[in-house]
Protein backbone atom coordinates (compact mmCIF):
# COMPACT_ATOMS: atom_id res chain seq x y z
CA UNK A 1 0.00 0.00 0.00
CA UNK A 2 1.12 3.40 -1.00
CA UNK A 3 -0.26 7.05 -0.43
CA UNK A 4 1.48 10.05 -1.95
CA UNK A 5 2.48 13.24 0.10
CA UNK A 6 0.05 15.14 -1.22
CA UNK A 7 -2.44 13.19 0.60
CA UNK A 8 -4.03 11.33 -2.00
CA UNK A 9 -5.57 8.12 -1.40
CA UNK A 10 -3.05 4.94 -0.75
CA UNK A 11 -3.27 2.89 -4.02
CA UNK A 12 -2.83 -0.91 -3.49
CA UNK A 13 -1.15 -3.44 -4.91
CA UNK A 14 -4.66 -5.67 -5.88
CA UNK A 15 -7.51 -3.59 -7.26
CA UNK A 16 -10.42 -2.59 -4.89
CA UNK A 17 -13.84 -1.75 -4.94
CA UNK A 18 -14.78 1.62 -4.79
CA UNK A 19 -16.66 1.98 -1.42
CA UNK A 20 -14.61 3.88 1.13
CA UNK A 21 -13.35 0.49 2.84
CA UNK A 22 -10.82 -0.27 -0.28
CA UNK A 23 -11.63 -3.74 -0.24
CA UNK A 24 -9.53 -6.07 -2.47
CA UNK A 25 -11.44 -7.29 -5.95
CA UNK A 26 -9.28 -9.98 -6.77
CA UNK A 27 -7.02 -13.20 -4.41
CA UNK A 28 -3.30 -14.02 -5.69
CA UNK A 29 -2.54 -16.29 -3.61
CA UNK A 30 1.35 -16.22 -4.16
CA UNK A 31 1.83 -12.53 -3.56
CA UNK A 32 2.61 -11.28 -0.42
CA UNK A 33 1.89 -7.66 -0.90
CA UNK A 34 0.39 -5.74 1.83
CA UNK A 35 -2.13 -4.95 3.12
CA UNK A 36 -4.80 -7.49 1.51
CA UNK A 37 -2.65 -10.52 1.09
CA UNK A 38 -0.13 -10.01 3.91
CA UNK A 39 -3.31 -10.55 5.96
CA UNK A 40 -4.27 -13.59 3.94
CA UNK A 41 -1.12 -15.28 4.64
CA UNK A 42 -1.08 -14.45 8.13
CA UNK A 43 -4.00 -15.31 8.98
CA UNK A 44 -3.90 -18.99 7.54
CA UNK A 45 -0.93 -19.75 9.16
CA UNK A 46 -1.88 -18.61 12.53
CA UNK A 47 -4.78 -20.43 12.28
CA UNK A 48 -2.48 -23.29 10.75
CA UNK A 49 -0.67 -23.37 14.13
CA UNK A 50 -3.60 -23.62 16.31
CA UNK A 51 -4.68 -26.72 13.99
CA UNK A 52 -1.33 -28.19 14.23
CA UNK A 53 -1.49 -28.09 18.07
CA UNK A 54 -5.08 -29.03 18.95
CA UNK A 55 -4.81 -31.91 16.77
CA UNK A 56 -0.90 -32.80 17.79
CA UNK A 57 -2.28 -35.04 20.38
CA UNK A 58 -4.89 -37.96 18.56
CA UNK A 59 -1.81 -39.36 16.37
CA UNK A 60 -0.34 -40.36 19.41
CA UNK A 61 -2.92 -41.68 21.16
CA UNK A 62 -1.99 -45.32 20.57
CA UNK A 63 1.25 -44.64 22.78
CA UNK A 64 0.13 -42.21 24.90
CA UNK A 65 -2.91 -44.66 26.23
CA UNK A 66 -0.53 -46.58 27.24
CA UNK A 67 1.93 -44.98 29.08
CA UNK A 68 -1.21 -43.46 30.93
CA UNK A 69 -3.36 -46.30 30.84
CA UNK A 70 -6.00 -44.59 29.63
CA UNK A 71 -9.54 -46.04 28.35
CA UNK A 72 -11.94 -45.41 25.66
CA UNK A 73 -14.45 -43.44 27.75
CA UNK A 74 -11.08 -41.59 28.61
CA UNK A 75 -10.00 -40.87 25.07
CA UNK A 76 -13.90 -40.17 24.19
CA UNK A 77 -13.98 -37.58 27.30
CA UNK A 78 -10.57 -35.76 25.98
CA UNK A 79 -12.20 -35.68 22.50
CA UNK A 80 -15.02 -34.12 23.49
CA UNK A 81 -12.99 -31.62 25.65
CA UNK A 82 -11.11 -30.25 23.09
CA UNK A 83 -14.72 -29.30 21.38
CA UNK A 84 -16.52 -27.97 24.41
CA UNK A 85 -13.59 -25.77 25.33
CA UNK A 86 -13.68 -23.94 21.59
CA UNK A 87 -17.55 -23.66 21.42
CA UNK A 88 -17.07 -20.86 24.87
CA UNK A 89 -13.91 -19.21 23.02
CA UNK A 90 -15.41 -19.23 19.46
CA UNK A 91 -18.66 -17.58 20.40
CA UNK A 92 -16.85 -14.94 22.63
CA UNK A 93 -14.31 -14.16 19.45
CA UNK A 94 -16.72 -12.74 17.31
CA UNK A 95 -17.44 -9.68 19.39
CA UNK A 96 -13.51 -9.47 20.39
CA UNK A 97 -13.18 -9.24 16.72
CA UNK A 98 -15.86 -6.51 16.64
CA UNK A 99 -13.96 -4.66 19.34
CA UNK A 100 -10.64 -4.68 18.81
CA UNK A 101 -9.95 -6.00 15.37
CA UNK A 102 -9.26 -9.67 14.55
CA UNK A 103 -5.66 -8.78 14.50
CA UNK A 104 -5.21 -8.18 18.37
CA UNK A 105 -8.04 -11.18 18.71
CA UNK A 106 -5.92 -13.79 17.21
CA UNK A 107 -2.22 -13.01 18.82
CA UNK A 108 -3.37 -12.96 22.20
CA UNK A 109 -5.47 -16.25 22.15
CA UNK A 110 -2.70 -17.68 20.34
CA UNK A 111 -0.30 -16.76 23.52
CA UNK A 112 -2.57 -17.82 25.75
CA UNK A 113 -2.67 -21.60 24.35
CA UNK A 114 0.77 -21.97 23.14
CA UNK A 115 1.55 -22.93 27.06
CA UNK A 116 -1.25 -25.24 27.21
CA UNK A 117 -0.30 -27.80 24.22
CA UNK A 118 3.77 -27.62 26.01
CA UNK A 119 2.13 -28.48 28.90
CA UNK A 120 1.29 -32.20 27.62
CA UNK A 121 4.83 -33.07 28.29
CA UNK A 122 4.02 -32.83 32.01
CA UNK A 123 0.43 -35.15 31.91
CA UNK A 124 1.16 -37.97 34.36
CA UNK A 125 -3.05 -38.92 34.64
CA UNK A 126 -6.08 -39.69 32.50
CA UNK A 127 -7.56 -36.39 34.07
CA UNK A 128 -4.91 -33.94 32.94
CA UNK A 129 -4.73 -35.32 29.99
CA UNK A 130 -8.45 -34.56 29.78
CA UNK A 131 -7.54 -30.79 31.19
CA UNK A 132 -4.96 -30.41 28.56
CA UNK A 133 -7.42 -31.15 26.06
CA UNK A 134 -9.86 -29.14 27.31
CA UNK A 135 -7.81 -26.25 27.48
CA UNK A 136 -5.65 -26.52 24.38
CA UNK A 137 -9.14 -26.24 22.41
CA UNK A 138 -9.62 -22.95 23.11
CA UNK A 139 -6.78 -21.92 20.46
CA UNK A 140 -9.76 -23.02 17.66
CA UNK A 141 -11.25 -19.81 18.20
CA UNK A 142 -8.99 -17.79 15.98
CA UNK A 143 -11.29 -19.58 12.82
CA UNK A 144 -13.42 -16.84 13.65
CA UNK A 145 -10.71 -13.94 13.41
CA UNK A 146 -9.70 -15.91 10.17
CA UNK A 147 -13.18 -15.89 8.87
CA UNK A 148 -13.90 -12.29 10.20
CA UNK A 149 -10.35 -10.73 8.61
CA UNK A 150 -10.62 -12.05 5.59
CA UNK A 151 -14.34 -10.36 5.47
CA UNK A 152 -12.32 -7.20 6.07
CA UNK A 153 -10.16 -7.55 3.27
CA UNK A 154 -11.78 -8.88 0.45
CA UNK A 155 -14.97 -7.79 -1.31
CA UNK A 156 -18.38 -9.81 -1.83
CA UNK A 157 -17.19 -11.42 -5.59
CA UNK A 158 -14.40 -13.14 -4.16
CA UNK A 159 -15.25 -13.50 -0.32
CA UNK A 160 -16.71 -17.22 -0.11
CA UNK A 161 -13.19 -17.48 -2.15
CA UNK A 162 -10.96 -16.00 0.23
CA UNK A 163 -12.93 -17.29 3.28
CA UNK A 164 -12.31 -21.02 1.92
CA UNK A 165 -8.79 -20.73 0.84
CA UNK A 166 -7.35 -18.81 3.82
CA UNK A 167 -9.75 -21.52 6.53
CA UNK A 168 -8.68 -24.17 4.06
CA UNK A 169 -5.37 -23.81 3.94
CA UNK A 170 -5.20 -23.13 7.81
CA UNK A 171 -7.34 -26.52 8.55
CA UNK A 172 -4.18 -28.51 6.75
CA UNK A 173 -2.87 -28.46 9.87
CA UNK A 174 -5.07 -30.74 11.38
CA UNK A 175 -3.92 -33.55 8.90
CA UNK A 176 -0.02 -32.30 8.54
CA UNK A 177 -0.27 -32.55 12.23
CA UNK A 178 -1.40 -36.48 11.91
CA UNK A 179 1.76 -37.07 9.67
CA UNK A 180 4.46 -34.92 11.21
CA UNK A 181 3.54 -35.64 15.29
CA UNK A 182 4.78 -40.01 14.65
CA UNK A 183 7.52 -38.69 13.07
CA UNK A 184 8.88 -36.20 15.26
CA UNK A 185 8.14 -39.28 17.68
CA UNK A 186 10.02 -41.16 15.47
CA UNK A 187 13.05 -39.29 15.55
CA UNK A 188 13.48 -38.67 19.45
CA UNK A 189 13.23 -43.04 19.86
CA UNK A 190 15.57 -43.34 17.01
CA UNK A 191 17.82 -41.15 19.34
CA UNK A 192 17.63 -43.34 22.01
CA UNK A 193 15.06 -41.62 23.99
CA UNK A 194 12.38 -43.32 26.53
CA UNK A 195 9.18 -43.84 24.60
CA UNK A 196 7.47 -42.19 27.59
CA UNK A 197 10.30 -39.08 27.21
CA UNK A 198 9.64 -38.77 23.14
CA UNK A 199 6.13 -38.43 23.58
CA UNK A 200 6.23 -35.95 25.80
CA UNK A 201 9.13 -33.84 24.08
CA UNK A 202 7.29 -33.62 21.17
CA UNK A 203 5.22 -31.47 21.84
CA UNK A 204 7.79 -28.61 22.21
CA UNK A 205 7.58 -28.17 18.36
CA UNK A 206 3.85 -27.02 17.79
CA UNK A 207 3.98 -25.11 21.49
CA UNK A 208 6.88 -22.96 19.80
CA UNK A 209 5.21 -23.22 16.29
CA UNK A 210 2.00 -21.21 17.99
CA UNK A 211 4.26 -18.69 19.56
CA UNK A 212 6.31 -17.65 16.39
CA UNK A 213 3.07 -17.30 13.97
CA UNK A 214 1.59 -14.92 17.06
CA UNK A 215 4.69 -12.44 16.95
CA UNK A 216 4.20 -12.39 13.21
CA UNK A 217 0.33 -11.28 13.39
CA UNK A 218 1.45 -9.00 15.76
CA UNK A 219 4.37 -7.32 14.12
CA UNK A 220 3.33 -7.71 10.46
CA UNK A 221 -0.37 -7.76 10.84
CA UNK A 222 -3.00 -5.34 9.31
CA UNK A 223 -6.81 -5.33 10.41
CA UNK A 224 -8.12 -3.64 7.61
CA UNK A 225 -7.13 -1.84 4.45
CA UNK A 226 -7.07 1.57 6.15
CA UNK A 227 -4.84 0.75 8.85
CA UNK A 228 -5.39 -0.70 12.35
CA UNK A 229 -8.92 -1.94 13.78
CA UNK A 230 -10.84 1.06 15.58
CA UNK A 231 -14.81 0.73 15.96
CA UNK A 232 -14.78 4.50 13.78
CA UNK A 233 -13.28 2.65 10.92
CA UNK A 234 -16.56 0.48 10.64
CA UNK A 235 -19.09 2.38 8.48
CA UNK A 236 -22.17 1.62 10.57
CA UNK A 237 -23.68 3.36 13.51
CA UNK A 238 -22.31 3.46 17.16
CA UNK A 239 -23.16 1.06 18.89
CA UNK A 240 -22.36 -1.17 22.34
CA UNK A 241 -21.48 -4.83 22.47
CA UNK A 242 -25.04 -5.80 23.47
CA UNK A 243 -26.71 -3.95 21.00
CA UNK A 244 -24.22 -5.51 18.88
CA UNK A 245 -24.79 -8.95 20.15
CA UNK A 246 -28.54 -9.08 20.33
CA UNK A 247 -28.87 -7.96 16.71
CA UNK A 248 -26.48 -11.20 15.85
CA UNK A 249 -28.17 -13.32 17.69
CA UNK A 250 -31.81 -12.72 17.12
CA UNK A 251 -30.92 -13.64 13.48
CA UNK A 252 -32.48 -16.89 12.42
CA UNK A 253 -30.41 -17.53 9.53
CA UNK A 254 -27.64 -17.45 11.95
CA UNK A 255 -28.63 -20.56 13.78
CA UNK A 256 -29.58 -22.59 10.73
CA UNK A 257 -25.91 -21.99 9.58
CA UNK A 258 -24.29 -23.33 12.71
CA UNK A 259 -26.46 -25.79 12.98
CA UNK A 260 -25.31 -26.56 9.12
CA UNK A 261 -21.64 -25.96 9.94
CA UNK A 262 -22.03 -28.68 12.87
CA UNK A 263 -22.51 -31.49 10.55
CA UNK A 264 -19.96 -30.40 8.40
CA UNK A 265 -16.90 -28.66 9.81
CA UNK A 266 -17.99 -30.46 12.86
CA UNK A 267 -17.56 -33.91 11.71
CA UNK A 268 -14.81 -32.98 10.23
CA UNK A 269 -13.16 -32.40 13.49
CA UNK A 270 -14.88 -35.78 15.11
CA UNK A 271 -13.11 -37.12 11.95
CA UNK A 272 -9.81 -35.98 12.90
CA UNK A 273 -10.08 -36.78 16.47
CA UNK A 274 -10.68 -40.76 15.69
CA UNK A 275 -9.84 -41.64 12.44
CA UNK A 276 -6.01 -42.73 13.00
CA UNK A 277 -7.15 -45.00 15.83
CA UNK A 278 -9.89 -45.95 13.82
CA UNK A 279 -7.52 -47.63 10.84
CA UNK A 280 -4.74 -48.84 13.45
CA UNK A 281 -7.78 -50.46 15.18
CA UNK A 282 -9.38 -51.62 12.33
CA UNK A 283 -7.40 -52.55 9.95
CA UNK A 284 -4.07 -53.30 12.13
CA UNK A 285 -1.90 -50.52 10.43
CA UNK A 286 1.30 -49.54 11.90
CA UNK A 287 1.23 -45.83 13.87
CA UNK A 288 2.88 -43.95 10.68
CA UNK A 289 0.94 -45.93 8.45
CA UNK A 290 -2.25 -45.18 10.57
CA UNK A 291 -0.80 -41.12 10.94
CA UNK A 292 -0.12 -40.68 6.89
CA UNK A 293 -3.71 -42.16 6.19
CA UNK A 294 -5.48 -39.58 8.62
CA UNK A 295 -3.14 -37.21 7.50
CA UNK A 296 -4.32 -36.83 3.65
CA UNK A 297 -8.06 -36.06 4.94
CA UNK A 298 -7.12 -33.04 6.55
CA UNK A 299 -4.45 -31.76 4.11
CA UNK A 300 -7.06 -32.35 1.59
CA UNK A 301 -8.33 -28.71 2.79
CA UNK A 302 -5.63 -27.54 0.67
CA UNK A 303 -8.09 -27.30 -2.39
CA UNK A 304 -11.46 -29.08 -1.29
CA UNK A 305 -12.46 -25.44 0.94
CA UNK A 306 -11.29 -23.32 -1.40
CA UNK A 307 -13.28 -24.98 -4.23
CA UNK A 308 -16.22 -25.06 -1.84
CA UNK A 309 -15.73 -20.96 -1.61
CA UNK A 310 -15.06 -20.91 -5.51
CA UNK A 311 -18.56 -23.42 -6.23
CA UNK A 312 -20.35 -20.29 -3.71
CA UNK A 313 -19.45 -17.30 -5.09
CA UNK A 314 -19.58 -18.82 -8.93
CA UNK A 315 -23.65 -19.88 -8.27
CA UNK A 316 -23.83 -16.61 -6.45
CA UNK A 317 -22.75 -14.57 -9.77
CA UNK A 318 -25.07 -17.16 -11.76
CA UNK A 319 -28.40 -17.70 -9.41
CA UNK A 320 -27.82 -15.27 -6.71
CA UNK A 321 -28.38 -16.25 -2.97
CA UNK A 322 -30.59 -19.45 -4.12
CA UNK A 323 -27.52 -20.84 -5.95
CA UNK A 324 -25.54 -20.36 -3.00
CA UNK A 325 -27.73 -21.86 -0.41
CA UNK A 326 -28.57 -24.80 -3.50
CA UNK A 327 -24.81 -25.71 -3.64
CA UNK A 328 -24.30 -26.06 -0.17
CA UNK A 329 -27.26 -28.28 0.25
CA UNK A 330 -26.48 -30.51 -2.60
CA UNK A 331 -22.57 -30.57 -1.18
CA UNK A 332 -23.14 -31.74 1.89
CA UNK A 333 -25.70 -33.93 1.45
CA UNK A 334 -23.53 -35.87 -1.00
CA UNK A 335 -20.67 -35.58 2.05
CA UNK A 336 -23.89 -37.22 4.14
CA UNK A 337 -23.99 -39.89 1.70
CA UNK A 338 -20.29 -40.64 1.64
CA UNK A 339 -19.71 -40.61 5.14
CA UNK A 340 -22.63 -43.03 5.86
CA UNK A 341 -20.67 -45.77 3.30
CA UNK A 342 -17.33 -45.16 4.87
CA UNK A 343 -18.26 -47.02 7.96
CA UNK A 344 -19.69 -49.92 5.54
CA UNK A 345 -16.83 -50.13 3.61
CA UNK A 346 -14.75 -53.23 4.72
CA UNK A 347 -11.43 -53.51 3.48
CA UNK A 348 -8.49 -51.14 3.86
CA UNK A 349 -8.38 -49.35 0.40
CA UNK A 350 -11.79 -49.32 -0.13
CA UNK A 351 -12.00 -47.15 3.27
CA UNK A 352 -9.07 -44.64 2.03
CA UNK A 353 -10.93 -44.19 -1.62
CA UNK A 354 -14.59 -43.26 0.40
CA UNK A 355 -12.26 -41.42 2.74
CA UNK A 356 -10.70 -38.88 0.16
CA UNK A 357 -13.83 -38.60 -1.69
CA UNK A 358 -15.46 -37.88 1.79
CA UNK A 359 -12.88 -35.42 2.68
CA UNK A 360 -13.28 -33.34 -0.28
CA UNK A 361 -17.33 -33.10 0.42
CA UNK A 362 -17.41 -32.51 3.75
CA UNK A 363 -14.44 -29.68 3.57
CA UNK A 364 -16.17 -28.05 0.22
CA UNK A 365 -19.76 -27.51 2.67
CA UNK A 366 -17.43 -25.58 5.00
CA UNK A 367 -16.10 -23.78 2.33
CA UNK A 368 -19.83 -23.10 1.07
CA UNK A 369 -21.57 -22.13 4.57
CA UNK A 370 -18.83 -19.80 5.31
CA UNK A 371 -19.76 -18.16 1.51
CA UNK A 372 -23.34 -17.31 3.16
CA UNK A 373 -22.09 -16.21 6.54
CA UNK A 374 -20.69 -12.70 5.17
CA UNK A 375 -24.08 -11.95 3.54
CA UNK A 376 -26.63 -12.57 7.04
CA UNK A 377 -25.54 -9.42 9.04
CA UNK A 378 -23.20 -6.43 8.02
CA UNK A 379 -23.43 -4.88 11.41
CA UNK A 380 -22.81 -8.24 13.41
CA UNK A 381 -20.47 -10.08 11.17
CA UNK A 382 -18.62 -11.26 13.92
CA UNK A 383 -21.13 -12.69 16.42
CA UNK A 384 -22.30 -14.11 12.97
CA UNK A 385 -19.05 -15.97 12.35
CA UNK A 386 -18.90 -16.35 15.98
CA UNK A 387 -21.87 -18.31 16.29
CA UNK A 388 -21.58 -19.95 13.53
CA UNK A 389 -17.88 -21.55 14.59
CA UNK A 390 -19.20 -22.37 17.68
CA UNK A 391 -21.83 -24.66 15.87
CA UNK A 392 -19.21 -26.39 14.44
CA UNK A 393 -17.53 -27.32 17.47
CA UNK A 394 -21.24 -28.33 19.17
CA UNK A 395 -22.20 -30.33 16.47
CA UNK A 396 -18.46 -31.86 16.95
CA UNK A 397 -18.88 -32.03 21.15
CA UNK A 398 -22.67 -34.16 20.42
CA UNK A 399 -21.49 -36.25 17.41
CA UNK A 400 -18.93 -37.37 19.75
CA UNK A 401 -20.67 -37.92 22.92
CA UNK A 402 -23.26 -39.69 21.02
CA UNK A 403 -21.10 -42.22 18.58
CA UNK A 404 -17.32 -42.01 20.18
CA UNK A 405 -17.40 -41.93 23.78
CA UNK A 406 -17.40 -45.54 25.63
CA UNK A 407 -18.41 -48.22 23.67
CA UNK A 408 -21.80 -48.03 23.06
CA UNK A 409 -20.89 -48.21 19.49
CA UNK A 410 -18.37 -49.69 17.04
CA UNK A 411 -16.43 -46.92 15.63
CA UNK A 412 -17.31 -47.69 11.57
CA UNK A 413 -21.12 -47.82 13.35
CA UNK A 414 -20.69 -44.36 14.75
CA UNK A 415 -19.20 -43.08 10.98
CA UNK A 416 -22.23 -44.24 9.55
CA UNK A 417 -24.74 -42.84 11.87
CA UNK A 418 -22.71 -39.75 11.94
CA UNK A 419 -23.71 -39.83 7.60
CA UNK A 420 -27.20 -40.13 8.87
CA UNK A 421 -27.27 -36.81 11.58
CA UNK A 422 -25.41 -34.87 8.47
CA UNK A 423 -28.34 -35.77 5.98
CA UNK A 424 -31.15 -35.09 8.15
CA UNK A 425 -29.21 -31.44 9.61
CA UNK A 426 -28.44 -29.89 6.19
CA UNK A 427 -32.50 -29.87 5.76
CA UNK A 428 -32.61 -26.59 7.48
CA UNK A 429 -30.97 -24.69 4.63
CA UNK A 430 -34.70 -24.53 2.93
CA UNK A 431 -35.79 -22.53 5.62
CA UNK A 432 -32.96 -19.74 5.25
CA UNK A 433 -34.75 -16.65 3.55
CA UNK A 434 -33.60 -13.32 2.79
CA UNK A 435 -36.43 -10.30 1.68
CA UNK A 436 -34.20 -9.12 -0.93
CA UNK A 437 -32.47 -12.02 -2.57
CA UNK A 438 -35.09 -15.06 -1.92
CA UNK A 439 -34.28 -18.47 -0.37
CA UNK A 440 -33.85 -22.01 -1.87
CA UNK A 441 -37.70 -22.19 -2.94
CA UNK A 442 -38.86 -18.37 -3.48
CA UNK A 443 -37.23 -15.67 -4.92
CA UNK A 444 -36.78 -12.33 -3.58
CA UNK A 445 -39.90 -9.98 -2.09
CA UNK A 446 -41.90 -8.63 -4.24
CA UNK A 447 -40.26 -4.51 -3.32
CA UNK A 448 -37.24 -6.27 -4.58
CA UNK A 449 -37.72 -7.71 -8.41
CA UNK A 450 -36.99 -4.26 -9.65
CA UNK A 451 -33.08 -4.89 -8.86
CA UNK A 452 -30.85 -6.80 -10.03
CA UNK A 453 -28.82 -8.91 -7.16
CA UNK A 454 -25.30 -7.99 -6.90
CA UNK A 455 -24.40 -10.30 -3.85
CA UNK A 456 -22.06 -8.03 -2.15
CA UNK A 457 -23.16 -6.49 1.20
CA UNK A 458 -22.87 -3.15 1.62
CA UNK A 459 -23.97 -0.79 4.64
CA UNK A 460 -26.79 -1.77 6.22
CA UNK A 461 -29.51 0.52 6.79
CA UNK A 462 -29.98 2.09 10.29
CA UNK A 463 -33.30 0.24 11.19
CA UNK A 464 -33.29 -2.82 9.72
CA UNK A 465 -30.04 -5.32 9.29
CA UNK A 466 -31.95 -7.45 6.48
CA UNK A 467 -31.48 -3.92 4.16
CA UNK A 468 -28.67 -4.58 1.64
CA UNK A 469 -27.93 -2.23 -1.25
CA UNK A 470 -28.69 -3.35 -4.83
CA UNK A 471 -27.41 -2.92 -8.07
CA UNK A 472 -29.85 -1.48 -9.91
Amino acid sequence: MEADQSGKAPTFSLPVNAEDDSKATEIRPLSIAPPHMRAFHLSWLSLFSCFFSTFSIPPLIPIIREDLNLTDTDIGNAGIASFVGSIFSRFAMGPACDLVGPRVASATLSLLTAPVILSMSLVSSPKSFILIRFLVGFSLANFVANQFWMSSMFSGPVVGLANGVAAGWANMGSGVTQLVMPLIYTLFISLHIPSSTAWRAAFIVPAIFQVVTAILVLVYGQDLPSGKYKRSNIKTPKENLLKILYNGIKNYRGWILALTYGYCFGVELTINNVIAQYFYDRFNVNLQLAGTIAASFGIANCFSRPIGGMISDEMGKRFGMRGRLWGLWVVQTLAGLLCVLLGRVKSLWGSIMVMCGFSVFVQAASGLTFGVVPFVSKRSLGVISGMTGSGGTVGAVVTQLMLFSGSKFSKQTGISLMGVMMLVCTLPITLIYFPQWGGMFCGPAASHHQHRLLLLPMKPNIADDDHYHLLE
